[in-house]
């Protein structure tokens, strides 16, 4: 798949996303943050790195709305100190951008998104300790 593809695809995608019926929901944080997280590389800042998996994690494994992850990166924002080294894992998941747009807009869209950002958070295994514990710290949650 070529980058201007992919471009193109995550373009679409983030027009369907930010046009979402459901405004208060946010989905197209969700959106952003499984992209950034199989697509990144060493040359991706590490607050970029650490809020997409922190943005998985509050997602996934906390139920957070596309919102409430935004306000989340906001209060973390806040905090200008060093953030933790992360391995990027080689594979980073078996559902793409692509396989998304092509579901039917809508719920079923909205479940591949889900089931997107599940294929790739999976990928960052060996991280969710620390991803878990630095949101935690972070964002004082018990």
């Amino acid at each position: 798949m070529s980058t201007h593809q992919s471009e193109d695809a995550i373009n679409e995608l983030s027009f369907y996303s930010l046009g979402h019926p459901d405004q208060a929901y946010f989905i197209h944080q969700h959106v952003v943050d499984a992209y950034k997280a199989q697509t990144m590389d060493r040359t991706t800042s590490p607050i970029g790195v650490i809020f997409s998996l922190v943005g998985l994690y509050l997602f996934l494994e906390r139920n957070y709305s596309g919102k409430q992850v935004q306000l989340a990166h906001m209060k973390m924002a806040r905090n200008k100190k060093p953030w933790p080294a992360i391995e990027f894992p080689d594979n980073r998941g078996d559902t793409s951008v692509h396989d998304v747009l092509k579901a039917c807009p809508g719920e079923e869209r909205d479940r591949m998104i889900r089931k997107w950002c599940a294929s790739v958070w999976k990928c960052y295994e060996s991280s969710h300790e620390t991803i878990a514990t630095l949101a935690k710290e972070e964002l004082d949650l018990t």
